[in-house]
């Protein structure tokens, strides 16, 4: 434990995760939050009910941790003279007391990483150069993959990023803008509407423009990083909630037509047709309803700076609603 004026309490801490939401001291204070910047170029957070996609690839994770920019030589000496040293040095380092900060940052004293390795201290913040000292910032959903970051903030020259392991990249933030994507509510259209009769098809569909793609913006201040996530909605997936039923097309799954569009609506005297999309229940229900899901697959690619670009696994979005199916009883004379 090094000397330091007022608390001795050289903590280590796991924060809540990044935000991307908070602003002054409280940023600069705290290593839970990212300074990365969101943006809803199209569709996505606003307006009706939405929520995040779940990736269709049990194996795909976003990015663990990454370093960010967050104090200039002058913002870090005016940081530690105004709190007296309180706050994150890493993801996983909490500073209480000046003198750590001054003993690393101003005189020069060496101190270990969570790496093994051993940083350099600086003279005087680094007063007169031009850059930024870099901080890792952990997400956590990561679990204990968030160690993979474990500089303690250091020293980058302006306009470079730095030559680390888990350096942020545009993919990084693109990875990161894909947990910020929000999609709308899967609200299918339905004939019959609240009742389906034995044996009877219930047609399916989407009316155009109701799913349009979504694109969000991820930048990085101070690196000159940014990526562009776009989730496009290609089909729609129907479990009908009972083994005792079948799906058209017999796959379940419906595509989107080129206008955006699913099936076809309804139209008067296509009770007995096949619908292109849709459901025919075998068996009523006995009070309890089915539980009829219905599930968006969203194709997800990015562009980021350097004309960089890729894809990510798909993402899906699931809404479950009841559905009542009645018996038509005949009689025969």
């Amino acid at each position: 434990m090094a000397h330091a004026d007022g608390p001795t309490d050289n903590s280590h801490s796991n924060p809540s995760g990044p935000s991307g939401n908070a602003d002054g001291k409280e940023l600069l204070a705290s290593a839970s939050h990212s300074q990365i910047k969101i943006n809803y170029v199209k569709g996505g957070g606003h307006g009706n009910k939405k929520g995040n996609l779940t990736t269709i690839d049990p194996n795909w994770k976003p990015p663990a941790c990454w370093y960010e920019p967050v104090f200039t030589p002058e913002s870090l000496k005016k940081f530690v003279d105004d709190t007296g040293g309180i706050g994150d040095v890493g993801a996983f380092w909490s500073w209480y007391g000046k003198g750590l900060w001054t003993d690393h940052y101003k005189d020069e004293e060496t101190w270990p990483n969570n790496d093994g390795t051993t940083a350099p201290g600086y003279k005087n913040y680094n007063i007169g150069k031009k850059g930024y000292f870099w901080r890792s910032v952990a997400n956590e959903d990561a679990a204990g993959d968030v160690w993979d970051c474990g500089k303690l903030m250091f020293w980058q020259d302006a306009q470079t990023i730095p030559n680390v392991p888990n350096a942020p990249t545009p993919k990084t933030l693109a990875e990161y803008a894909y947990n910020k994507v929000e999609v709308p509510d899967t609200k299918i259209e339905l004939k019959p509407a609240t009742r389906s009769t034995v044996n009877l098809p219930t047609w399916i569909w989407l009316d155009k423009g109701t799913f349009q793609d979504v694109v969000v913006r991820a930048e990085l201040p101070n690196t000159g990083l940014w990526a562009e996530t776009t989730a496009t909605p290609v089909s729609l997936h129907l479990d009908p909630g009972t083994d005792d039923a079948e799906t058209y097309p017999a796959s379940g799954t419906c595509d989107f037509n080129q206008d955006k569009s699913i099936g076809t609506p309804y139209k008067k005297g296509d009770a007995d047709q096949t619908p292109p999309c849709g459901i025919s229940y075998l068996h009523a229900t006995d009070g309890t309803p089915y539980q009829l899901k219905a599930s968006i697959t969203w194709k997800i690619s990015w562009k980021g700076s350097g004309n960089s670009g890729g894809t990510m696994p798909d993402g899906t979005f699931e809404t479950t609603q009841d559905m009542n199916v009645q018996e038509i009883q005949a009689i025969n004379r």
